[in-house]
C-alpha cells in the first residue's frame, strides 16, 4: 500500500491593493474641484473646509508617527555618536542646499526680472498688510526658544514638530543608556507605531474629499485672470525648482548613492499626487518616513533626517523667497542691490525655519522680512496673494523631493543604506504595502537588535 500523499495547499490569494482606487479618486477629485472652482466660483470657496478638515487630520498624526520613529530609532542604536554623526551631516547637507536653492533663484530672478509693468491698488496693498501681520514677530532667538516644549506633553498637543523631535531625542538617548530594561519599553512603543500607522491608513481615504474642497476653493477664490497676469512669475518659478531639483539633486542622487532620481520620484508617486492635492508637504511626512524605511535607509537615518529636513531643509521655499523677494522689488520699483539681496534672504531663511509644509507660511515669512528690513516693500506681496496657493504647491513639491532625495543620501554617507534592497523596491518586485504602511516582515515591534550583532 503506496504512502499517503499530502494533499496539495491551496494558493494564498494575493491581497489586492484597493489603494491604487484611492488615488485615482484623487486625480478625479481634484479636476472636478477645478471645474466646479471655475463654474461656480461661490460654492468652490464655501468648500474651502473640506481641503482644511483632510490636512487637520493629516497634521493630528504628525507628532505620535515622528515621536515612535525617533525613539525606535535612537533607542535601539547602540552608541549615541552614531545619532549625532547622522545630525550633524544632515544639518550640513541642508545648510548647503539652501545655500545652493538660494544662489539658483538670485540668478534666475535677476535674469528674467519678473516684476516689470505690474502696479498696486489699494487692495492689494490691504492684503499685503494682513500677510505681514501674519508674520508677526519672527527672529532668531525666538525660534531657538519656541524648540522647547512647556511641558513633555505639550509637545504632543501643540503640533510643533521640533518640540516632538527634542522630545524623541530625549527618550531615545534614555532608552538608550537603560540597556537591556528598556526593550519591553521599545516592544510596547513598536505597537503604539503600528497603531498609528494603521489610523492613519484610514484617514488617506478621505483624501479625494479633501482634494476636492481644496482645489474648488483655490479656483473659485483666484479665478483665471490672476494667473494670466501673473502667468510669468510663476513660470519662473517652477521651472527654477525644476533645475534645481533635475540639475542638482538628481545627479547626486546618482553619484552617490547609483539611484536614478526618476525612479525615487516613481516610487513616491502617491505622495507627490498627495502634496499636489492639499499643497501641503506636511499631509506626506508620516508616509515618506514609512517609505523610507521600506526603501531600504535605516530606521535611525529616516527618524533623524526626515522630521530634521522639514524644519531645515526647505530647498522650494529658498527658492521661492528668492524669486519673490525680486518679483516685489521689482514691482514696486525699488529693485535691490545684490547685497541687500543676501542679507534680507539670510533673515527670511533663519525666520522659515519650522515653517516647511504649512500652506501660506512662506508668504507670510516673505512679508514679515520684508516688515523687518524694506517696509516700503511689504505692499508689493498684494501683488502675489492671488496666486501663492499655486506657488505653495511647487514649494511643497521641492521640499518634499529634497527631502526624500536628502534621506538616501545620509544613509548612504553613513552606510545605512541598502542599496540592493532599494534596486527591487524601485523596480516593483518589493511593493510597499499601502495598506498597513509597514513592512510585515519589518516590525517595529521586534527586540531592538543587539549590538553585537552583525547588521
Amino acid at each position: 500500500m503506496s504512502a499517503p500523499t499530502e494533499a496539495p495547499q491551496a494558493p494564498v490569494p494575493e491581497r489586492r491593493d484597493r489603494t491604487r482606487y484611492l488615488y485615482l479618486a484623487v486625480i478625479v477629485a481634484a479636476l472636478a474641484g477645478i471645474a466646479v472652482g471655475f463654474i461656480a466660483p461661490d460654492l468652490g470657496k464655501e468648500l474651502k473646509p473640506l481641503g482644511t478638515a483632510f490636512v487637520a487630520l493629516i497634521k493630528m498624526m504628525i507628532s505620535p508617527i515622528i515621536f515612535c520613529t525617533i525613539v525606535l530609532g535612537v533607542g535601539s542604536v547602540a552608541k549615541a555618536a552614531k545619532v549625532g554623526r547622522v545630525g550633524g551631516l544632515a544639518l550640513g547637507y541642508f545648510l548647503v542646499m539652501s545655500t545652493v536653492a538660494l544662489a539658483i533663484g538670485l540668478v534666475v530672478g535677476n535674469l528674467v526680472d519678473p516684476g516689470q509693468g505690474l502696479q498696486l491698488t489699494d487692495e492689494l496693498r490691504q492684503a499685503a498688510a494682513a500677510e505681514a501681520a501674519k508674520g508677526g514677530e519672527s527672529d532668531t532667538t525666538a525660534f531657538l526658544l519656541g524648540i522647547i516644549p512647556a511641558t513633555i506633553v505639550s509637545a504632543f498637543t501643540e503640533g510643533q514638530v521640533l518640540q516632538t523631535l527634542l522630545v524623541a531625542l530625549f527618550a531615545g538617548f534614555a532608552l538608550q543608556g537603560m540597556g537591556e530594561r528598556a526593550a519591553p519599553i521599545l516592544t510596547g512603543i513598536g505597537h503604539i507605531q503600528r497603531l498609528v500607522f494603521r489610523i492613519l491608513a484610514m484617514i488617506m481615504w478621505a483624501a479625494p474629499v479633501g482634494a476636492f474642497g481644496a482645489m474648488a476653493a483655490v479656483v473659485g477664490a483666484t479665478g483665471v485672470d490672476a494667473l494670466t497676469s501673473l502667468g510669468v512669475i510663476m513660470l519662473s518659478f517652477y521651472a527654477t525648482c525644476l533645475l534645481f531639483v533635475f540639475l542638482i539633486l538628481g545627479p547626486m542622487l546618482q553619484l552617490v548613492a547609483r539611484i536614478n532620481v526618476l525612479s525615487l520620484f516613481g516610487y513616491l508617486r502617491r505622495e507627490f499626487l498627495l502634496i499636489l492635492s492639499t499643497s501641503s508637504s506636511e499631509s506626506a511626512l508620516p508616509r515618506l518616513i514609512a517609505k523610507m524605511e521600506h526603501l531600504g535607509v535605516s530606521r535611525p537615518v529616516v527618524g533623524i533626517t526626515v522630521p530634521t529636513g522639514y524644519s531645515f531643509n526647505l530647498d522650494g521655499t529658498a527658492i521661492y523667497l528668492t524669486m519673490a523677494t525680486l518679483f516685489v522689488a521689482s514691482a514696486t520699483g525699488a529693485p535691490l542691490a545684490i547685497g541687500e539681496q543676501l542679507s534680507l534672504l539670510a533673515f527670511m531663511m533663519i525666520a522659515s525655519k519650522g515653517a516647511a509644509g504649512v500652506t501660506g507660511a512662506g508668504m507670510a515669512t516673505l512679508a514679515s522680512g520684508l516688515q523687518s528690513h524694506r517696509p516700503e516693500l511689504v505692499d508689493g506681496v498684494g501683488l502675489i496673494v492671488g496666486i501663492d496657493r499655486f506657488m505653495s504647491e511647487a514649494r511643497a513639491l521641492t521640499n518634499f523631493a529634497g527631502n526624500a532625495v536628502a534621506t538616501v543620501l545620509v544613509g548612504s554617507w553613513t552606510g545605512e543604506f541598502d542599496r540592493a534592497r532599494a534596486v527591487e523596491v524601485l523596480a516593483g518586485r518589493d511593493p510597499f504595502d499601502e495598506t498597513t504602511l509597514l513592512d510585515e516582515h519589518d516590525s517595529p515591534a521586534q527586540e531592538p537588535v543587539p549590538a553585537s550583532h552583525p547588521g
